[in-house]
């Protein structure tokens, strides 16, 4: 469940249930809130964090009611998918595409994209060498700051982060969370991140609330 937050909710969960087919529910009849700042979804490995994202996200159908800067998904799909942030650069869709088109394309209909931090995070990424490549040609670490990259430059109002560390170099580490810890002051603005750490490792990073896994 949530831990208390006195920020205003971003993000409201009403009696959301799901399941995969033949599978124990993920979610049966859940509510919580997530307000701004950084909330962590903690879990095991297999517990069910990435796909809780997608749920949030709206790329998994759920039942229940999903309320996002005061846009519902069921009532307005393209209005609150256009206010998350939530993407796996790893995917094929993005192979053809050099890491600066990718950028674009995760980007596109944002506008509070800030292509200048975007570029600070780039160069703090070590991305440079990088960013006119195809993704296909880069390693996972770099598919990963690509998207990493793109989600700490983003306006949107609510941003997904699945175990953000994965795959990265100490530099890179210490890059993302002193993004997180700038973003994590913006008004209006949420972050969730999936991790199997308490993120204690990050105290500059302080946290508005937090979702256990398994839900209960």
């Amino acid at each position: 469940m949530n831990a208390p937050t006195t920020s205003p909710a971003i993000l409201q969960l009403h009696d959301l249930s799901f399941s995969y087919p033949g599978q124990p529910a993920l979610a049966s009849g859940w509510s919580a809130s997530v307000g701004e700042g950084v909330t962590l979804l903690h879990g095991d490995t297999g517990s069910g964090k990435s796909t809780l994202l997608r749920v949030i996200a709206g790329a998994l159908p759920a039942s229940g009611t999903l309320t996002l800067a005061g846009i519902r998904l069921d009532a307005e799909p393209e209005a609150y998918r256009r206010n998350v942030f939530f993407c796996d650069p790893a995917a094929e869709a993005f192979d053809q595409l050099t890491a600066r088109a990718c950028t674009a394309t995760l980007s596109e209909g944002d506008a509070g994209f800030d292509a200048a931090l975007w570029q600070v995070l780039v160069e703090g990424f070590s991305l440079v060498p990088h960013i006119d490549k195809p993704m296909y040609m880069l390693s996972t670490g770099s598919k990963r700051k690509v998207g990493l990259a793109a989600a700490l430059a983003s306006g949107r109002a609510l941003v997904l982060l699945d175990e953000p560390e994965g795959a990265l170099d100490a530099r890179s580490i210490g890059c993302l969370w002193k993004a997180v810890e700038s973003r994590a002051g913006r008004a209006g603005h949420a972050i969730v991140i999936a991790s199997s750490a308490r993120l204690d490792h990050v105290p500059r990073v302080p946290l508005a609330g937090c979702i256990e896994l398994p839900l209960r």
